[in-house]
């Protein structure tokens, strides 16, 4: 997984908690921010993408998921853990390069899965009722 030679490298990478946001800066002068959510979503990891095509899996109710660490690996990558324990994905600069050129592609196809399978962005929230 390393990146090729000539392939621009991260030079900055800044975790806005506030925001949720991921800002990334690429050596070759490229800029942009990328949402925990949509770094989640679209997790490299197993777990997420499957072993092989059509065996994805579905990620659904992480809209308030965050980013709990950034751990480097190597001069290629940076593991991304979150808040909802998943931390299986390493982020290649490649791979973070093209989410950030597909992002919004991505992003409307995830919306569509979403609503076919019936699923939402927003986590579970169970609610207990009582009466005193």
């Amino acid at each position: 997984m390393s990146a090729a030679a000539g392939d621009p490298s991260v030079s900055r990478l800044h975790y806005a908690r506030g925001r949720r946001q991921l800002d990334i800066e690429f050596s070759d002068g490229l800029s942009a921010s990328l949402d925990a959510e949509f770094l989640r979503v679209f997790s490299p990891s197993a777990e997420v993408r499957g072993h092989g095509p059509g065996q994805e899996v579905l990620q659904a109710g992480k809209s308030a998921v965050t980013i709990s660490a950034i751990e480097p690996v190597g001069h290629y990558a940076v593991q991304l853990v979150f808040d909802d324990g998943h931390d299986s994905g390493l982020y290649s600069w490649s791979y973070l390069r093209e989410l950030i050129e597909a992002r919004e592609n991505l992003w409307q196809n995830y919306l569509e899965r979403l609503a076919r399978a019936g699923l939402s962005r927003e986590p579970d929230v169970q609610v207990l009722m009582f009466q005193p």
